[in-house]
């Protein structure tokens, strides 16, 4: 499958048609400065582009001031923005779908996490009797927390194996350090997690992997074509009263991912705070390595991409089986086109 789709070449045509007109590439002066983003773990490596961004002050040189609120969980960040206490959501597509399917409209306004990169795999004492999917039946199953996107791999791979998600008991481990201590300490037969975390476990060898969302070809063995990842999103009244604050904020994430692009993983880890680094920096810069394909170079989501979540979602999610969802409300691309207008 093709992922540049039609839906990337239409945006990039009219951000070309756009970067003709005096001026159009200019963005107004944010309505609102102040803003606050909720991220479910700033070291996950799938939110990467937000530090990056964040670090290289180029929120600041967009005009803006913002907080990052850090939450325990993809979950948790998408409550922080229905119950308002946030401006914008750093985090899973999925949440886009999964809120409508409840009633509740929120829409991607840029995409940084093009792969899910998340893996899921079993501690040492599991992986001796694991020969297929059907043996998940059973197991103590790590994810970052109930209902986050490493809980909805689970249950999709799962599903394919004719499992329901009741059939493994779901434990929520949190973050890279609770997540690698869970795994060491026999706590969970497997874990479904991202990086740092996995990376640390699999060269420590406590951990094998089953499936590995960190590549194309590992998500498209997954799900089945595309699978769009981490992205910013907003209620759609955060769009209409502040469209400039919405444009400066999609600038300046599709500037930070331009620059990741074209950056060394050595580059992107001297960025970072040693925090990030979990007490091994070139460890870090190892994973950053391993991990640096997942990262959208441009920050489109394409049709396709957003089509193939939402029949991930409708194949197995009680939440959003048999539901009417409209996929036009849950992204845009007219901010990033007019963004890459301006780079």
């Amino acid at each position: 499958m093709v992922f540049r789709t039609l839906a990337t070449i239409v945006a990039l045509a009219y951000a070309t048609a756009v970067s003709t007109a005096p001026g159009s590439a200019q963005t107004g002066t944010p309505e609102k400065t102040d803003v606050r983003i909720a991220v479910g773990g700033k070291t996950f490596m799938i939110y990467l582009p937000l530090s990056v961004t964040e670090r290289l002050g180029y929120f600041k040189d967009a005009g803006l001031d913002v907080e990052i609120q850090e939450v325990n969980s993809g979950t948790k960040s998408a409550q922080a923005l229905v119950g308002g206490s946030v401006d914008a959501t750093s985090g899973s597509f999925d949440h886009t779908i999964q809120l409508q399917a409840k009633g509740q409209i929120v829409t991607s306004v840029v995409l940084m996490g093009r792969y899910p990169g998340i893996v899921l795999g079993l501690g040492k004492a599991a992986a001796n009797r694991y020969h297929g999917p059907e043996d998940l039946k059973g197991m103590k199953i790590g994810v970052t927390a109930p209902g986050s996107q490493t809980n909805v791999m689970v249950n999709y791979i799962m599903s394919k194996a004719s499992l329901k998600p009741g059939d493994a008991s779901f434990i929520g481990v949190g973050g890279p350090a609770s997540a690698v201590a869970a795994v060491k300490g026999g706590e969970i037969d497997a874990l479904s997690h991202a990086d740092p975390a996995i990376t640390q476990l699999e060269l420590a060898g406590d951990l094998k992997t089953l499936f590995d969302t960190r590549s194309r070809a590992g998500t498209e063995a997954v799900f089945g074509g595309e699978y769009p990842s981490s992205v910013l999103y907003v209620l759609p009244d955060f769009i209409t009263k502040y469209p400039n604050t919405t444009q400066a904020l999609v600038t300046a994430i599709v500037r930070g991912l331009h620059w990741m692009e074209h950056a060394s993983p050595e580059e992107i880890a001297r960025l970072m705070p040693e925090d990030y680094f979990m007490g091994n920096h070139d460890l870090y810069v190892a994973i950053i390595a391993k991990s640096k394909a997942m990262f959208s170079p441009d920050g489109l989501l394409s049709r396709d991409g957003a089509e193939n979540a939402l029949n991930v979602l409708s194949s197995f999610d009680p939440a959003v089986v048999g539901k009417k969802i409209d996929l036009e409300a849950t992204y845009t691309d007219r901010f990033v086109a007019k963004a890459m207008a301006a780079h």
